[in-house]
């Protein structure tokens, strides 16, 4: 009886855990910048389990948008970055993208989050911050 007592409160712990992380990530607000005639708009979409997700948009009338997110975004966490595991969405061309860009998760949770998307043509990169605590 003790055993299933001290299983239960250790399930109840990690969905209490995996919980707030997953409202943390819906406390986080959609980001957007606008340079070069682009627009970039970024939102954390999970930041629980195995990988944590971020919703990425650009929105153009002027170029084509051949960004290929797996070699020019990074994820900075206390410091280290991180690089992408995934991109499921719109493939590089056309005037309006969007998909879910993948990161493997990060533990512990850091302080603050920066995505950096690096746009070719552009002086710097995209930068969305966010502060998880």
């Amino acid at each position: 009886m003790r055993t299933r007592l001290m299983l239960l409160a250790a399930c109840l712990s990690a969905a209490f855990l995996i919980a707030g992380e997953v409202a943390a990530a819906e406390r986080l607000a959609s980001q957007s910048t606008s340079a070069s005639s682009v627009t970039v708009k970024a939102t954390p979409r999970a930041l629980a389990g195995g990988s944590w997700e971020f919703d990425v948009v650009f929105d153009t009338h002027s170029q084509d948008l051949r960004d290929d997110l797996m070699t020019t975004a990074t994820l900075i966490a206390d410091g280290r970055t991180h690089v992408p595991v995934g991109w499921k969405g719109d493939p590089p061309s056309g005037h309006h993208r969007k998909g879910v860009l993948r990161f493997n998760a990060i533990n512990p949770a850091p302080m603050a989050l920066e995505l950096r998307i690096a746009r070719p043509g552009e002086p710097k990169p995209r930068s969305f911050r966010w502060q998880l605590k």
